[in-house]
């Protein structure tokens, strides 16, 4: 089944609207919703950070459908922590919530103290973070010492089935590693022949279970107006990797993407007042192979995207009227 979802972008807006925007947008006909676990906003212009996991115990009590989060266990999330929230919300919630793990990106990261670690580190800390926590959501009591330490934890309030963990990832060599012990993968949308090579090297690797791409895109009435709402908010967008990996602050992230000129700002956000373009750019994900499309508007303001997408965009795609778990 053809899923579209919405994005829920704490970075940008304040917790008690964004709770308001996504039940609006499962009434217009959207599938599921998703959020990321940032504790920075990508700007200072987006000045907002709410707290994921209080946010998204709200968000399933006043919703009938599945969310879930990218977040990234290791450094600032202890990964037992992680697995307690996401069991407890499984336990409340059974069957609509997920989480995707992923090696982080040191702006969240740098406030323990601790240092940034390389990419490599990063990847076995990730590693070891799941192995902790596949482990204490089936029930053990677990001891670990490595890239991450745990001492005799447990989780005392289970799921009847623990909530699905995918692997998110960027890269294609990322991808390829997290299949080891995803239970899906989550990417953000980019060009099909890299969101190609992303997903090959996810199957090819034994990868398993479904395949959610994050498209960021600008709609507005008018096409200045869509650019406009890019450039303000999203021109962060701009910075590959490894800079968004590793740059500490939302000022720095605004000083990398200064010179970002309106093709650049292009490549990272899909901006048309063209609904059927986006139309177009949904299609041409899904056509890659992935299962879910999880839709963010880059703007602050959401009424009038989730209405017109939902009147328009969903029922043309073949979705706006089922609701779906996780």
């Amino acid at each position: 089944m053809t899923l579209i979802g919405f994005h829920a972008s704490h970075e940008q807006i304040a917790p008690s609207a964004l709770l308001d925007h996504v039940r609006h947008a499962e009434q217009a006909g959207f599938q599921a919703a998703m959020c990321s676990d940032h504790h920075t906003p990508w700007s200072t212009r987006q000045a907002e950070s709410g707290f994921s996991w209080a946010w998204l115990g709200a968000a399933l009590a006043t919703t009938s459908f599945s969310l879930g989060l990218v977040t990234a266990p290791g450094q600032r999330m202890h990964p037992a922590i992680v697995a307690q929230a996401i069991a407890t919300l499984g336990e409340m919630f059974p069957g609509r919530c997920w989480a995707a793990l992923g090696s982080g990106q040191n702006m969240n990261e740098h406030i323990t103290g601790d240092p940034w670690p390389d990419k490599a580190t990063r990847l076995r800390r990730l590693d070891e973070s799941v192995d902790v926590m596949r482990r204490l959501l089936a029930g053990e009591e677990v001891s670990h010492s490595g890239e991450v330490v745990v001492d005799r934890a447990r989780v005392w309030s289970l799921p009847a089935q623990p909530p699905p963990l995918f692997g998110a990832a960027v890269t294609a060599d990322s991808a390829a590693s997290h299949a080891r012990w995803a239970d899906g993968l989550i990417t953000v949308a980019s060009d099909p022949a890299t969101l190609r090579d992303i997903l090959a090297r996810y199957r090819d690797a034994g990868g398993r279970g479904e395949a959610a791409a994050q498209l960021h895109l600008s709609w507005a009435p008018d096409e200045g107006e869509a650019m406009a709402i890019a450039r303000d908010q999203w021109a962060t967008g701009t910075i590959g990797a490894p800079a968004s990996w590793d740059l500490a602050t939302a000022e720095e992230l605004e000083r990398a993407a200064a010179g970002a000129t309106d093709d650049d700002i292009r490549e990272a956000v899909t901006i048309s007042s063209d609904l059927s373009v986006h139309e177009a750019r949904i299609a041409e994900i899904l056509g890659v192979g992935f299962d879910r499309v999880y839709l963010h508007h880059v703007g602050k303001e959401q009424s009038a995207f989730i209405d017109a997408f939902g009147e328009r965009v969903l029922p043309a795609l073949g979705a706006g009227s089922g609701r779906a778990g996780a």
